[in-house]
């Protein structure tokens, strides 16, 4: 993590030295005043309390634009045109090239602009000097730079304006920090790892315990996962993992015949020196879920996937687990656009998230859902300090499925740092029940052979993107709805979902079994 950290220290450096060239924050002579940082956190955890994520839209006009004053002074906008009634249901056919989208984000920038030369009069302003991302290239949203109260008012007041949120504002304090460290920490290789933790296949794989607990190697001998592609939106993929390495590592011993590519939508910086980031994952955590999901069954020792026969394309759209930022945001929602329009793509699995809905990544999902994409997203993994935490953002979509981490043995209790709730509709064993730090085995982000231990809701997400892959691969020609009912009929809980930990664990064998 020193490098994470080395390069947040440089990025702040460049936001202040910059910022004494742009507009002056805010004049006193403004009624409102900005909320402390404090305060705005308070009520950020009064609503995660009561079990709900945390909605912009909830948030007053002063408490909203001061969330923006003490971040970065971004904020997302969502547009759209007069007479929509149901946004989702049209997102597929939208062009917003078309002159009457163009007309709609114009008005709307017409009227921040105007505030923002309100603040400053002795400068001339333009369009491009609020868009620090540059103009929306699929989905009808923004992020744009606005200091004038006033205008978040005359936003939020307007029929074009779908939604308005600050896109940069984050629980940024020390246990962030730890739990973000946390997602990236570890995913070395294992310095010792248990004989009982794994079984040894053909050529030379491990199989991790837990694998035995879904019947997936009994599931292998009906479907591996041949011609599904399954899309992780994580932190990337390691470039130093060979068994992530392409063409022929990635297909090795008993995998072959398929493709993986690494894809990069994460920017850093904003307006001229922003810049694409590299798709090499620089924090293990992408890797690893990469790994779970479709690592190949070679003969070098290391952890095989659930689906090693599958294709794959694993993209870099965040730093660490938690989407916190506004370069982070929009990396997401254009991984998920991207991810949408392969037709190849049916599977997407995100062991990321965050305590705040965001309607950029929203919009992003509601288009993946719109080209029928099965999509799978983590529960959420805290400490015991956010341990009270509820199913967090995207896991708590309706558009999503929610996936979370049990310990082994009976009855079924979610794993020491997992997240479980009502929006929970699978779990996967993947705790010993004696040991947290004894979870599943996969990739290392290193030039090694050796497994790392990997566990939390992030490992369960990416292990259910892995036992759907055989699923469908044993019928392509399933819808998305049909493959979940092969799931959930397939399941620990079936026929009667458990409140908190949704229908289960999956019997791999069984689904594929039932699967013609």
């Amino acid at each position: 993590m020193k490098k994470f950290t080395t390069l947040t220290l440089l990025a702040a450096l460049l936001i202040a030295a910059c910022s004494k060239e742009r507009p002056a924050a805010i004049s006193q002579d403004f009624s409102k005043s900005v909320i402390p940082r404090e305060k705005i956190v308070q009520t950020v955890e009064q609503s995660l309390r009561q079990g709900k994520v945390f909605n912009w839209a909830d948030a007053d006009d002063q408490l909203l634009w001061s969330a923006g004053m003490v971040s970065d002074s971004f904020f997302a906008i969502g547009y759209q045109i007069k007479g929509i009634q149901d946004f989702k249901a049209v997102i597929k056919d939208i062009n917003i090239h078309d002159p009457q989208w163009t007309a709609a984000k114009d008005k709307i920038l017409q009227v921040i602009l105007e505030g923002e030369q309100k603040l400053n009069p002795s400068k001339k302003l333009t369009v491009n000097d609020l868009l620090p991302f540059g103009q929306p290239k699929v989905l009808p949203n923004f992020t744009v730079r606005i200091t004038n109260p006033e205008t978040i008012t005359k936003l939020r007041h307007m029929d074009e304006v779908r939604y308005v949120e600050a896109s940069g504002f984050n629980l940024q304090d020390g246990r962030t920090v730890e739990r973000s460290n946390s997602g990236c920490g570890s995913t070395g290789p294992a310095s010792y790892i248990y004989p009982a933790d794994y079984s040894t296949y053909a050529p030379y794989v491990k199989v991790p315990w837990n694998f035995q607990n879904a019947n997936i190697p009994s599931a292998w001998a009906q479907s591996t996962g041949n011609n599904i592609k399954v899309c992780i939106i994580d932190t990337g993929g390691s470039d130093d993992q060979d068994n992530l390495g392409s063409p022929n590592d990635f297909n090795s011993g008993w995998s072959q015949n398929r493709t993986i590519e690494k894809k990069s939508t994460l920017y850093h910086g904003w307006w001229w020196w922003r810049e694409l980031d590299p798709p090499h994952d620089q924090c293990g955590h992408g890797t690893a879920c990469s790994g779970l999901a479709t690592a190949p069954r070679g003969s070098d020792g290391n952890a095989v996937g659930v689906a090693y026969n599958a294709d794959l394309v694993v993209y870099r759209a965040v730093e660490d687990v938690f989407i916190s930022n506004s370069n982070e945001r929009e990396g997401v929602r254009d991984a998920l656009v991207d991810a949408a329009l392969d037709p190849a793509v049916k599977i997407i699995s995100m062991s990321i998230g965050t305590p705040f809905w965001s309607s950029t990544v929203a919009d992003g999902i509601y288009f993946a859902d719109a080209y029928g994409k099965m999509m799978f997203a983590a529960a959420g993994t805290s400490t015991s300090w956010t341990s009270w935490y509820p199913v967090i953002f995207p896991a708590n979509m309706d558009e999503t499925i929610a996936v979370t981490g049990v310990k082994e043995g009976s009855p079924m209790v979610k794993c020491t740092v997992c997240h479980d709730g009502p929006e929970v509709e699978f779990a996967v064993v993947m705790e010993r029940a004696g040991n947290s730090d004894r979870t599943t085995l996969t990739l290392s982000n290193e030039n090694t052979n050796t497994p790392t231990y990997f566990g939390g809701s992030s490992c369960a997400t990416a292990t259910m993107a892995g036992i759907t892959a055989l699923v469908w691969a044993k019928n392509p020609y399933l819808s998305r709805s049909q493959v979940k009912t092969k799931l959930i009929q397939a399941s620990s809980n079936y026929p009667y979902p458990d409140s908190d930990l949704g229908w289960g664990t999956v019997d791999a064998y069984q689904a594929v079994s039932n699967t013609w």
